[in-house]
């Protein structure tokens, strides 16, 4: 029976935007017949292998959390966001307002007092360095709904450079899909890469040594895999890992 370590990346952006159906893409390679709105939190859980076909292959859980963006529940979601590990920033391509929002839903989480950093109608100019670099948390941009797009403003959406977007300014790479087409994310497609490599980037900030490219040792809960399916296990103490988690088990939680 093999240990397998896991992270967590969060999936957020305003409600309706496709979060649910995305996550269940991503997970089980198939998209969602019936999306519902999610209400709290619900997880999904993807088997990924960091470095896939280099000799530093791993095996990893990558934890989905995909957060509700209710309006009514901004000042209760924050139990959500620690720890973080990854963040995917979801907008809808046929909605501007939810692509500007993201910078909110950044803010939001990285603010470790869970207050807001910003007030109605102001702005927020990223500096990497500083706000985003103190973080260290890998960032993925995804826009949904690529489908409903007519083919003119498509094709100008996948050719033009997003200037100013919340990628560049963050410099995170940015995917745009349909989450109702499985291929979208097939195996060796751009896209599928650019998931992989952020996924890679995220267990890489929180497992390997920048220094020396070697695995940590942990203290972490694990799950391991057994002939009768997965249970969690706790592992032996390192203080080159401090991380907790909220839950050890993948679930569905709901805010009243």
């Amino acid at each position: 029976m093999a240990a397998i370590d896991k992270v967590r990346v969060l999936v957020v952006g305003d409600s309706g935007v496709g979060k649910t159906s995305l996550t269940h893409l991503i997970a089980n390679n198939e998209p969602l017949t019936s999306p519902g709105w999610t209400v709290g939190c619900s997880v999904e859980v993807k088997l990924h292998e960091y470095k896939e076909g280099t000799p530093s292959q791993n095996t990893f859980f990558v934890e989905l959390w995909d957060v509700g963006g209710s309006i009514s529940h901004k000042n209760a979601r924050g139990v959500f966001y620690i720890p973080t590990h990854g963040i995917i920033l979801v907008h809808d391509l046929t909605n501007r307002k939810s692509q500007e929002n993201l910078q909110q839903w950044l803010v939001e989480i990285l603010n470790k007092e869970g207050k807001d950093a910003m007030r109605a109608g102001d702005t927020l100019d990223i500096d990497p360095e500083q706000f985003l670099g103190s973080t260290q948390i890998p960032i993925l941009v995804i826009g949904t709904k690529l489908d409903i797009l007519d083919e003119h403003h498509k094709q100008r959406l996948l050719n033009r450079t997003l200037a100013g977007s919340i990628a560049e300014q963050c410099g995170a790479d940015e995917i745009c899909l349909n989450s109702h087409e499985a291929r979208s994310l097939a195996a060796g497609t751009t896209d599928s890469v650019k998931l992989a490599r952020f996924f890679d980037k995220v267990i890489e900030r929180k497992y390997y040594s920048r220094d020396t490219g070697r695995k940590y040792t942990s203290n972490y809960t694990s799950t391991t895999l057994g002939p009768f399916g997965s249970y969690f296990t706790q592992q032996a103490t390192s203080p080159a890992n401090t991380f907790g988690y909220l839950n050890t088990n993948p679930t569905t939680e709901s805010l009243s």
